[in-house]
């Protein structure tokens, strides 16, 4: 029976290290204090070594201070000579609880994208001072590349012909785009999506992040590095762009009109951060331009009340399991395909579309419940349901806005009877004027007309619960029950 309790010597003190069944127990006993002791939860432990040529055992981990958030913190300290063997016992059982009956590989190869430039150019010093001693406190082999140019990332992805565990992108939403267009344009797309992408949050716009690990955690770089350690695949819809000829991948969201303004229109203001996006609405509601375009849509669902409650009983499904709904990395890179899935819904396809006739402040589609701090643009968005979350906007009066941004973090606009909510198989856009943005993962993309469909669970991400960490629950009083958009006002079937 392997050790559950061994002693090491930190300077002058005795420490007890004991394993419990969710935890790992520090034992500082003192005069003052005999009984003192500090509980890590298994999934902060990142690795216990013994070096048997100097006799000490060495245990990284992660704590949160007040304030602070997470830091990395080590514990060293003197085995006896006597009890080497059972230290060396001891280290192993610990290192098998916390990865390999959590089904976790050890020691993961991961390649990590750097950008210099993003949000507040801090991401090169954040990874070096931060981010990096967590990959290699925890055994990671790590593969590093600073980006130098928009596109960099993408070059080298499609490239690739070496295997990596996880690809991590130390920058914001851009970077993540960036690689998994790579992924989409390797030899062998579908082998090479189901490398698992994860975020460490240091660009403007770290809406992947915040979906990923919650509000609380979701711009911790300390909590993003140990979902690189430790995170499981998950399975994410990815969607099908097209320009005329041109395909590309998005995997978050696509905006025109307002909220394309928010983030395109403030770009010069990234050193901002996330409160750029605030000012730009500022700006919006005075200006209140209504977007020259017109929505077209193939409806999987309109009643808001379904959506909300069928993403409750979704999540509890998955938390009440115990389990997360992933697979090991082992068993997704050995996904094979020879291409992309086809377009299925092209031009032909003429049969079961509606038409939004209304004016039209915003259209803002994706996947992903946040697309920022301040906005839970998505609450019912699943990663893996194989629609796309669309809503629009009637250009009716700023008050309708500003009552509709109320509420906006927790997802309240959801429920504002102007915001046109639905879950989609695809949709197409046919812009009435030259002029406007169009924003695809916060990327400028040309305003033209355009179609996005989705597929089903074709990326990956790593994740440490298995669905996004959103908290939005189902109304309890039902108000006047929606109908159908094909069956109200001016939305026309086509």
């Amino acid at each position: 029976m392997s050790p559950s309790t061994i002693s090491i010597r930190v300077g002058i003190l005795h420490v007890n290290l004991s394993l419990k069944e969710s935890s790992l127990s520090i034992q500082r006993p003192t005069k003052s204090k005999p009984t003192a002791h500090h509980d890590i939860a298994h999934k902060y432990i990142l690795r216990a070594t013994l070096d048997d040529k100097i006799n000490t055992l060495k245990v990284a981990y992660l704590t949160k201070k007040k304030n602070r958030g997470y830091i990395l913190a080590t514990l060293e300290g003197i085995v006896g000579k006597s009890e080497v063997a059972k230290a060396s016992e001891w280290a192993e059982n610990l290192m098998k609880v916390v990865y390999d009956d959590a089904g976790l590989k050890r020691s993961r190869r991961l390649l990590v994208f750097v950008n210099p430039f993003g949000g507040t150019s801090k991401g090169a010093s954040l990874f070096a001072k931060k981010i990096d001693p967590v990959f290699k406190n925890a055994g990671c082999s790590v593969e590093v590349i600073h980006t130098t140019h928009q596109g960099h990332a993408l070059e080298v992805v499609k490239s690739l012909t070496a295997e990596y565990d996880a690809i991590i992108t130390v920058s914001g939403d851009g970077l993540v785009h960036e690689v998994l267009n790579g992924l989409a344009q390797h030899a062998d797309p579908l082998k090479a999506l189901a490398t698992p992408v994860a975020p460490i949050p240091t660009g403007s716009g770290n809406g992947t992040s915040l979906n990923l690990l919650g509000m609380e955690d979701g711009f911790d770089i300390i909590v993003a590095a140990l979902n690189a350690v430790k995170g499981k695949p998950m399975k994410v819809d990815l969607f099908s762009v097209t320009q005329g000829s041109k395909r590309s991948i998005s995997f978050m969201s696509q905006s025109l009109g307002l909220m394309a303004d928010l983030d395109l229109g403030t770009e010069h203001l990234r050193w901002m951060g996330d409160t750029r996006f605030m000012y730009g609405l500022l700006r919006g509601l005075v200006k209140f331009k209504p977007c020259p375009v017109q929505l077209s849509f193939k409806a999987a669902e309109t009643d808001k009340d379904k959506m909300a409650e069928f993403v409750h009983a979704r999540k509890k499904e998955i938390t009440e399991g115990n389990g997360v709904a992933t697979s090991s990395i082992d068993s997704v890179s050995g996904t094979v395909g020879p291409s992309l899935p086809p377009i299925e819904h092209g031009p032909d396809d003429q049969e079961g579309w509606t038409t939004f006739d209304e004016p039209i402040l915003y259209v803002y589609a994706g996947k992903g419940p946040y697309v920022g701090r301040d906005f839970m643009a998505f609450p019912v968005s699943l990663p893996d349901d194989g629609l796309i979350d669309l809503m629009a906007m009637s250009a009716d009066s700023r008050g309708d806005l500003i009552s509709a941004m109320d509420g906006a973090p927790q997802g309240n606009s959801f429920w504002h009877p102007k915001v046109h909510y639905v879950k989609a198989h695809a949709y197409r856009i046919k812009p009435l004027k030259k002029k406007g943005y169009l924003s695809i993962d916060g990327e400028p993309f040309p305003f033209e007309e355009y179609q996005v469909e989705v597929h089903k669970g074709l990326g990956t991400l790593l994740s440490p619960y298995g669905h996004y960490a959103a908290l939005f629950e189902p109304r309890k009083h039902k108000t006047t029950k929606h109908k159908k958009h094909s069956k109200e006002g001016n939305h026309k079937n086509q």
